[in-house]
């Protein structure tokens, strides 16, 4: 019987051979290999990126793939259908929508708080808490409905009549006046702030080195009696492709090094 592969030229032997073991390696490699879908608050971001290298590190062929973004934004994308293993989210009301319309697989756990602080531009017209409610003054913060805006209208409302600064019951109304923009995320803030269209944002603390290294900046701390501690839960979604593997990513976080990672960029713990 006629061998019909010989009577190929040899050019396209080599060739076919070439394709065939690329094929090959292709789909050995993807049997081997695992991709974790992480989406977390968009002030995770620093810390994330870290923890994913250590979490890749520690398990070979597993590859993290994270998206950042405001946490009401990507709680829309989950339940727009988004293939998800795992959700942090800056604040538990998204989780509990989640929640509620069974989208969360196990019980969602805290793994980190933060706080707030205000960032001003450096020698700029707002160097005080009082500052801020200065008729002219520019102020930036984000939308309401993301975590940090919810929390920062918070922070607003315990501030007035805040005796310590001698603040009026009118402050908050003042400060808002003051609002030139909204917006999505709390790194849209700090970036407002960093190129001097705004006078001064309201941030989170874990945001304070990434404003530094982006310009001149002076924090306003926010005295406790009036700050909130924005508490971070994560959860293993219910359509996880990789729920084993997202289970063990959220032990890790929680895990001593996770920790350590997460208070090296300036969060507490749960």
């Amino acid at each position: 019987m006629p061998n019909h592969f010989s009577q190929i030229p040899f050019f396209r032997r080599i060739t076919t051979l070439c394709c065939c073991m690329l094929l090959f390696m292709a789909a050995c490699n993807g049997d081997s290999e695992q991709t974790l879908q992480v989406l977390a608050a968009a002030s995770l971001t620093e810390a994330f990126i870290n923890i994913a290298e250590e979490f890749e590190a520690q398990n070979p062929g597993v590859k993290v793939e994270l998206n950042f973004g405001g946490s009401q934004r990507l709680r829309s994308q989950i339940e727009f259908g988004a293939k998800v293993d795992v959700f942090a989210s800056a604040d538990q009301r998204q989780i509990e929508l989640l929640e509620d319309q069974g989208y969360v697989h196990n019980l969602p756990v805290i793994f980190a708080s933060n706080q707030l602080v205000v960032v001003s531009s450096g020698n700029g017209r707002v160097q005080r808490i009082e500052d801020l409610a200065k008729p002219g003054r520019r102020l930036v913060i984000a939308q309401k409905n993301v975590p940090v805006g919810a929390y920062s209208r918070e922070v607003l409302s315990y501030l007035s009549g805040e005796t310590m600064f001698g603040l009026k019951p009118s402050f908050k109304e003042e400060v808002l006046r003051n609002l030139v923009s909204e917006e999505p995320n709390v790194k849209f803030v700090v970036q407002k702030v960093a190129l001097g269209e705004v006078d001064a944002g309201i941030v989170y603390q874990t945001d304070v080195t990434i404003a530094k290294e982006a310009g001149s900046f002076a924090v306003i701390p926010i005295p406790s009696s009036a700050n909130v501690k924005a508490k971070y839960p994560m959860a293993v979604l219910e359509e996880a492709p990789e729920k084993k593997l997202a289970q063990s990513f959220l032990q890790f976080v929680l895990s001593t090094k996770g920790q350590l990672v997460l208070t090296e960029h300036g969060f507490t713990g749960p």
